[in-house]
């Protein structure tokens, strides 16, 4: 179960798959009236199988009500992000370093768009 507990950087502790975790930031940014991006990272007491880092993170970018872009980590899958429906890897280096490539790779999509 996953309690969400604020909307916008306030940490707090809450549960992921049976691990108790620290929520680090909770924020949807508004874009322009049709996208926003949406992001999500906590902090795990112990990395995620696939994962040697110790965050468990979602962010997303949603145009016209549709996720075209989204980077998460799931057990087991490790690592990866969703451009439109194709998925790929992604080489984590740090929550700072993840937030830089998501607004670079919106920045192109939108340049796209």
């Amino acid at each position: 179960m996953m309690v969400v507990v604020s909307v916008d950087n306030i940490i707090d502790v809450v549960t992921i798959n049976n691990m108790k975790a620290k929520l680090l930031l909770q924020r949807r940014l508004i874009l322009s009236e049709s996208a926003f991006a949406e992001m999500m990272i906590w902090q795990l007491q112990a990395p995620l199988e696939g994962s040697a880092h110790d965050y468990k993170y979602r962010l997303a970018y949603v145009v016209n009500g549709v996720c075209i872009l989204r980077y998460d980590n799931e057990a087991g899958k490790g690592n990866h992000l969703h451009i439109n429906e194709q998925e790929t890897s992604y080489s984590f280096v740090s929550s700072e370093q993840l937030l830089k490539d998501f607004f670079a790779q919106i920045k192109r999509m939108e340049n796209l768009l």
